[in-house]
């Protein structure tokens, strides 16, 4: 029997402001934030996991851990079962003001994103068949967050592809999640043509890269 990831008690925006209060430390681990964040589930996370990309924080080396835990979270919904979630990477530590700015931020945004979202189409969010192609698309969303691209701002497309993912299938908007699916595939084809240019014209690309970075 599939296991239905719950959608929230509370408004995701609400919970990330009231969670943003509650930081007493100099770090908080993801761990801990996952249990701060409890009845909005691991598609709230997948959401929150997507912000620091779409916003001008940064937060350094999250990229990895991020992109992990977003392809953990789609792996769990192609199962049908909560995600299992490694020690590692429950242990890692964030710095707790950053995540602080990313909430407060993150709350700001998902305030506008929740004034769209709602159920419609919900043939594109429910059913076996649909959960698993909808995991897998978090699934690439992930990897795709997690590439190590020299290029500024290559993070942003994927995470938008997780964040429209996740809000569509926490809020069964199916019309969300086709436009995770479009995100993604526009991402897929710029990956795919970067990754062609480099091998191609690998060092005029570089010398082009490091001219634009100042390196």
């Amino acid at each position: 029997m599939q296991t239905r990831i719950q959608a929230p008690r509370k408004k995701v925006s609400d919970a990330f402001a009231e969670i943003a209060t509650s930081f007493t430390a100099e770090t908080i681990s993801i761990g801990a934030l996952l249990e701060l964040i409890g009845q909005q589930g691991m598609l709230a996370m997948c959401i929150l996991a997507s912000v620091p990309f779409l916003l001008p924080i940064s937060i350094p080396g999250t990229s990895t851990p991020f992109g992990l835990l977003i392809i953990l979270v789609g792996i769990g919904i192609t199962a049908g079962r909560i995600p299992w979630l490694p020690r590692a990477l429950l242990r890692r530590e964030i710095s707790a003001s950053r995540m602080k700015q990313v909430l407060q931020s993150g709350a700001k945004l998902f305030r506008r994103v929740e004034r769209l979202v709602h159920p419609r189409a919900t043939y594109l969010v429910e059913g076996s068949v649909v959960s698993r192609l909808n995991g897998i698309a978090l699934v690439a969303a992930g990897f795709l967050l997690m590439l190590p691209i020299p290029i500024p701002g290559t993070n942003t497309p994927p995470a938008w592809a997780a964040l429209l993912l996740a809000a569509g299938i926490l809020e069964r908007d199916g019309w969300f999640v086709a436009a995770g699916y479009g995100v993604l595939l526009i991402t897929t084809a710029l990956f795919g043509g970067l990754a062609v240019a480099a091998f191609f014209f690998g060092a005029e690309l570089n010398a082009l890269l490091g001219a634009w970075l100042g390196t």
